[in-house]
């Protein structure tokens, strides 16, 4: 009898072609009913009516609790934010040999010259006086500024080694904002390469081996950190249909609360991590709550749900200039340190990131597979109005599915403000076609799509930057989502369906 009734509890009967269809289920509805009351009455079960049976009012009360947690600490958040003391004197900058470290009232020009060696001088003049420093053994340099401006920065072409110059001679000007650190990029000619064989690979273009491999590594880096993100865009399509544009939000929402913690409130980034992983996972229980939910049983269109998360992102948007500010702000001001592979040069925070993000999608993934509550997520992206009436609560697996999507967007912005040593109001917005495009790339509404979506997107956009300059790199995952769905309409883990 327990075989015979863990037989009846499997949700496999829930896909297509099982027998069961919506025009057939009336006459399967009460032996459905009585075996998901005996399987997980936690689930609820859900009456052809619309009514769900085995609900209690705990759950609202457990559901008002969570929105006034939860609205307590996005306040407390805000209030720590705008408390923040300011200093009473105004430290000189470091010296022109030290490290710069970004801090409310310092900024920092920082910038390396590729193979050139120690010795080479870059001089930066502004409103804030004329500043000179050298690069050390790596080619890197940095210099401290306390006041804020348009700075000139130029190389001194005496001190480059021999035979190396410079592939432009005009001084590149950069705004520096207090608290921020500004790249400056000088590109050169000639720099000596360790062995005899070491350039010849390289072509007109800039090509080399050890580029390549460079910029596989961080493709795969920013890969991993997007399909953080874009799993949970995926579920929240495959179970709800709404394309979700407030979703790059999410991900600027979880690192500009890291940064309040970590860096102003000075937790532990271990521990404010957590705290914003959790406060992100009930800013998405509360969405649902207040908006979704409501607007889903007052029966109103896709069109005009995707219509409001236009809204709610700009926003967001907005609220994060009010309270932050639009400059770049740091989660931990220390610097990175590099670790070399061989040609592949990373830092700790991109390593123990892409540690991190690979442990959180396997366990996403064994959700997904072998838990109850993924079977049951899986058969309402399948077909909700059938998974309804085998007795699953659509409704509580639509809001677990916002709660997750916003905790891995939420975890996705921290790991993303820290490997890119930064982040601002719009980072999600800028990330947010990349998004798209893995979710769309991999095929609507299926998670592991989305997975493997990213990763290509990924190292589609690193590896073109070896040939196109700047944010070019960004039009190439447009480009490639183009051509696939011109190949492939369904994406490469959808499936095909009629229309009309």
């Amino acid at each position: 009898m327990p075989d015979r009734r863990r037989a009846a509890c499997n949700l496999a009967h829930l896909r297509p072609g099982s027998g069961i269809t919506v025009e057939t289920w009336p006459s399967h509805y009460a032996r459905s009913v009585v075996h998901h009351r005996r399987c997980d009455p936690r689930l609820g079960v859900t009456h052809p009516d619309g009514r769900l049976v085995g609900t209690t009012t705990a759950t609202a009360r457990r559901s008002v609790l969570a929105t006034l947690l939860l609205i307590a600490g996005l306040v407390a958040a805000i209030l720590a934010l705008t408390a923040a003391p300011a200093r009473a004197e105004t430290p000189a900058p470091a010296a022109a040999s030290e490290p710069c470290v970004a801090a409310a009232d310092v900024g920092c020009l920082t910038g390396t010259l590729r193979d050139v060696g120690d010795g080479v001088v870059v001089t930066a003049d502004g409103p804030g006086g004329s500043f000179r420093t050298e690069t050390d053994a790596d080619g890197r340099w940095t210099i401290a500024i306390s006041q804020p401006g348009e700075y000139s920065v130029q190389v001194d072409p005496a001190t480059l080694p021999e035979g190396v110059t410079l592939t432009g001679t005009d001084p590149q000007v950069r705004t520096v904002a207090l608290g921020a650190n500004t790249a400056v990029l000088f590109s050169v000619q000639g720099a000596a390469q360790e062995g005899a064989g070491a350039t010849e690979g390289a072509s007109a273009s800039g090509f080399n081996w050890d580029r390549l491999a460079q910029q596989a590594a961080s493709g795969l880096r920013l890969g991993l950190l997007l399909a953080l993100a874009a799993v949970g865009l995926s579920l929240i399509y495959g179970t709800t249909g709404i394309s979700n544009f407030a979703h790059g939000e999410l991900v600027t929402l979880g690192g500009l609360l890291a940064f309040v913690f970590a860096n102003l409130m000075g937790l532990n980034i271990w521990l404010a991590g957590l705290v914003v992983v959790a406060l992100t996972a009930l800013f998405g229980f509360a969405q649902d709550v207040v908006i979704w939910r409501p607007l889903r049983r007052r029966g109103l269109s896709l069109t005009q749900l995707m219509i409001v998360t236009i809204g709610m992102s700009l926003a967001l948007q907005y609220t994060f200039q009010f309270f932050i500010g639009a400059s770049t702000v740091r989660i931990i001001t220390a610097n990175p340190r590099p670790v070399q592979f061989g040609p592949i040069s990373l830092s700790q925070d991109s390593l123990i990131a892409m540690g991190i993000a690979v442990v959180v999608l396997v366990a996403v993934g064994l959700v997904l597979l072998r838990t109850r509550i993924g079977r049951a997520t899986r058969a309402v992206s399948d077909n909700p109005a059938l998974a309804a009436a085998s007795g699953i609560n659509v409704d509580l697996v639509i809001r677990l599915t916002w709660i997750a999507a916003t905790a891995l967007a939420g975890l996705a912005g921290i790991l993303l403000g820290l490997v890119l040593n930064g982040i601002n109001w719009m980072t999600g917005m800028q990330l947010l076609l990349l998004l798209f495009s893995a979710v769309t790339l991999g095929g609507l509404g299926t998670a592991f799509g989305a997975l493997f979506g990213a990763l290509i997107i990924g190292m589609t956009v690193e590896l073109t930057n070896i040939w196109l300059p700047g944010d070019f790199k960004y039009a190439t995952a447009l480009l490639l989502l183009i051509v696939l769905l011109l190949v492939r309409p369904q994406g490469l883990f959808g499936r095909k369906e009629r229309v009309g």
